[in-house]
């Protein structure tokens, strides 16, 4: 009698067994005979059937069933060899799909941890910086003119301590920014018009608060208006201006055209009025014409070992068009600047004399008017939170040394001397180097420019002398402002083509004609907000 399932059908098991019973052949007695389609001799792969296990939900189908018979009864059948193709083919067809997923989805690579530094800046409105971890000694390039790790300290100027960055190049990176920048917030800061740092007074609002807090009048702002409007009118196609303004849209309606050649100068001290007034090349209403001056001082530079090189023939443009790019990053930290600003002030710092000052080639011995352009690019870069080695200024320090007379009072050229515009820059640069306000020099010095006046012809003296009686403030400050504010006003053309321009041909002025004589008068104009009173508490730093 067969055994058979629930439903009447052959025990597929037992049919097996059927169909493999032995012949009854003449087999000794005891053993079994060989059936008659068995295979060869040799080893054979034997299987157990379990019974399929109890599904989750229900018991299996007959169909479930018959196949799970199916296959153990194959599987009974297959050689060692069968089994070890069937296992090669499945072993491709997997490693086959793998490198197909791997192919069309790579796995990416972690990202490498990175180190960070913040670094704090003495002045609370300073943006912090961040030294990323791309800064190693591998990446630099090493001089050995920037190995020094110290901050500088300079006692009663908090502007100075601001300027100056918390980290050195110990690890011998060359002088230039720190990779950090203020970014999109900060860029929209700049597009609303307000700034930070050393650069915050020419924001609109602050604007108006320090220039009723410091002496500036409605007559004097809108001689501001009327200057830029004419040096936005005198600037030509490419985004330059030339001191020959002839040369250009004016077509020769205005007087007075210089006749020095460096465009690189001539844009660089336009670009300066505009920027004192917080027009940049993402605010204001001149912002288109400070983006094609930009765009033309970066097409100039030269790219050389030592730098950017601007000169177009003399340091003089160097420095001013240096100081136009780091006033540039500094109000709006566009990256775009960013290099080209570090660059130009590298030359500067190659082009140093070794007894510490400037002149009209690298490497020349100095003199104070090329010198004190130099010296205020470079700290125009540590306003913009640029990186300049204090040897540098250190040295620059000492050539002013070398043509101070009374004691550093008075200044001259080259050698000692006593006159009125060199004695105003090198006051100047002291004030920037650290000289404190109580400095019997630095006194005497203001007395001298005070009882001298502002002048009706030289307006090379007046721009720098202003800097200088403003930064030291106080009852010197209030006589002087008025004088030079008035005179400066009543000098401005009214009519006309030259309606908004200036012409002080003095101190050797002529050269530059009636654009540089316009660019200096506006930025003397601007001295209100410009810059951040040096030894004194801002109006924006209380409650005024």
């Amino acid at each position: 009698m067969s055994t058979s399932d629930p439903q009447g059908k052959p025990d597929p098991a037992q049919s097996a067994g059927k169909a493999t019973e032995p012949a009854k052949t003449g087999a000794a007695p005891g053993e079994r005979a060989a059936p008659a389609n068995s295979s060869p001799p040799g080893p054979k792969l034997t299987a157990s059937v379990r019974p399929a296990p109890k599904p989750l939900f229900g018991r299996a189908s007959p169909a479930a069933r018959k196949a799970t018979h199916e296959i153990a009864r194959r599987l009974q059948h297959m050689t060692w060899r069968h089994l070890a193709l069937a296992i090669l083919a499945s072993a491709v067809l997997h490693l086959a799909t793998l490198a197909m997923l791997a192919y069309f989805f790579p796995i990416a690579e972690p990202a490498p941890a990175q180190n960070v530094m913040t670094v704090q800046f003495a002045d609370p409105f300073a943006p912090p910086a961040e030294l990323a971890s791309s800064l190693t000694v591998a990446d630099a390039d090493p001089d050995p003119r920037y190995s020094v790790a110290e901050p500088i300290s300079v006692p009663d100027s908090p502007q100075i301590a601001l300027m100056e960055s918390a980290v050195h190049a110990a690890a011998g990176q060359r002088p230039g920014l720190l990779p950090a920048d203020v970014g999109e917030a900060g860029m929209r800061k700049s597009n609303r018009g307000q700034f930070e740092g050393a650069f915050r007074g020419r924001g609109a609002d602050a604007r108006a608060r320090l220039g009723a807090a410091h002496g500036a009048t409605p007559a004097s702002e809108a001689a501001v208006d009327r200057g830029l409007k004419w040096l936005a009118a005198h600037q030509r196609p490419d985004g330059s201006w030339r001191f020959n303004h002839h040369q250009g849209p004016c077509e020769g309606q205005c007087r007075h055209p210089g006749t020095a050649t460096p465009t690189t100068a001539a844009t660089g001290v336009a670009l300066l009025a505009f920027l004192g007034a917080g027009e940049t090349q993402v605010h204001g209403r001149h912002q288109h014409t400070v983006r094609q001056g930009l765009a033309y001082l970066r097409r100039r530079a030269v790219s050389t070992p030592q730098g950017a090189d601007l000169r177009e023939g003399t340091m003089y443009s160097q420095g001013i068009a240096a100081i136009a790019l780091c006033e540039a990053y500094g109000l709006t930290r566009d990256v775009q600047l960013r290099e080209p600003a570090r660059r130009a002030v590298d030359f500067i710092l190659a082009a140093q004399h070794e007894a510490g000052g400037w002149r009209y080639a690298p490497g020349q011995a100095g003199d104070t008017t090329v010198t004190g352009w130099q010296l205020m690019a470079l700290k125009s870069a540590q306003m913009a939170y640029m990186q300049v080695p204090p040897p540098s200024l250190a040295a620059a320090g000492r050539f002013l040394d070398s043509v101070q007379a009374d004691a550093g009072a008075r200044y001259g050229y080259m050698t000692p001397g006593e006159q009125a515009t060199t004695t105003a820059i090198g006051l100047l640069c002291r004030m920037y180097l650290g000289w404190r306000h109580d400095d019997p020099a630095l006194q005497r010095g203001v007395q001298f420019l005070l009882e001298t006046g502002p002048s009706q012809d030289n307006m090379y003296y007046n721009y720098y002398a202003t800097q200088v009686l403003f930064h030291y403030g106080g009852s010197a400050w209030e006589t002087w402002n008025p004088r030079m504010r008035e005179t400066l006003v009543s000098l401005q053309a009214r009519q006309g083509h030259e309606e908004g321009s200036f012409y002080l041909p003095g101190g050797q002025l002529e050269t530059g004609g009636r654009l540089l004589s316009t660019a200096l008068a506006v930025m003397t104009l601007e001295v209100y907000y410009r810059h951040m009173p040096l030894y004194r508490t801002s109006v924006l730093d209380s409650d005024f």
